[in-house]
C-alpha cells in the first residue's frame, strides 16, 4: 500500500515540477528587470559622459571669464603701476575662479608680442606634457599683450572610451586654456 502511494506522489511531483518549469518559462515578470539591466549600462555611461562634458565646458567658461577680468588689470595699467608679479597676478586671477579650481594649479603666461598675428596662442603641450616656459611680462603702454590661463582638468569618465576623446594630455587630463590678446591702453 505504501509503495503505491509513494509512486503516485512521485508522479505528481514530476508533473508538478515540469508544469512549474513550463509556467516559469512562460512568465514575463523578470523580462523588465533583464531589459533594464541591458539598457541601463549604456544609458548611465552616456549620462555620466554628458555630465562630464558639461562640467568641463563650465570650467572652461569660468576660466575664460577669469582671463578677461584679470587681463583688464594689465590692459588699464593697474598691474604695472602696482608692481604686480606672477604671484600677485595669480591672486587676482584666483579671485575670479570658482571653488572647483585649485588655485595653486592655475598656470599663467603673460607675454608681449610684436603683432597680433605673431602672438603665441597655441596650447603648450608636447607629447602629452605641458611645456612650462611661462613668464610674466605685462608690457608698457601701447604694447600687444597675450594672457594665457591654463588648468589641467581631470577626465573621470572612462566608459565607452570617451576619456581619450575628452583629454588632450597624458594621464586622462584635459588642458583648459583661456586666452586674451589686447593692446595696452596709454595709461600713465
Amino acid at each position: 500500500m505504501f509503495p503505491a502511494i509513494a509512486k503516485r506522489i512521485a508522479a505528481r511531483a514530476r508533473l508538478s515540477t515540469v508544469a512549474s518549469l513550463a509556467k516559469l518559462v512562460r512568465r514575463e515578470d523578470g523580462n523588465v528587470a533583464i531589459e533594464f539591466a541591458i539598457v541601463a549600462t549604456p544609458f548611465l555611461a552616456l549620462l555620466f559622459a554628458i555630465m562630464e562634458t558639461a562640467l568641463m565646458f563650465l570650467a572652461s567658461q569660468t576660466l575664460e571669464t577669469a582671463a578677461q577680468n584679470s587681463s583688464r588689470l594689465i590692459l588699464t595699467g593697474q598691474a604695472q603701476n602696482q608692481g604686480y608679479n606672477m604671484a600677485s597676478f595669480q591672486q587676482a586671477v584666483c579671485a575670479d575662479l570658482a571653488s572647483f579650481f585649485n588655485c595653486n594649479n592655475v598656470l599663467i603666461d603673460v607675454e608681449t608680442a610684436q603683432t597680433f598675428s605673431s602672438a603665441n596662442t597655441a596650447l603648450p603641450i608636447q607629447n602629452g606634457q605641458i611645456q612650462n616656459n611661462f613668464s610674466f611680462s605685462p608690457g608698457n603702454p601701447g604694447d600687444i599683450v597675450v594672457v594665457r590661463l591654463m588648468y589641467q582638468w581631470p577626465v573621470f569618465v572612462s566608459l565607452l572610451g570617451l576619456s581619450s576623446a575628452l583629454s588632450n594630455m597624458s594621464g586622462n587630463n584635459n588642458l583648459l586654456m583661456a586666452t586674451a590678446s589686447f593692446r595696452n591702453e596709454p595709461y600713465q
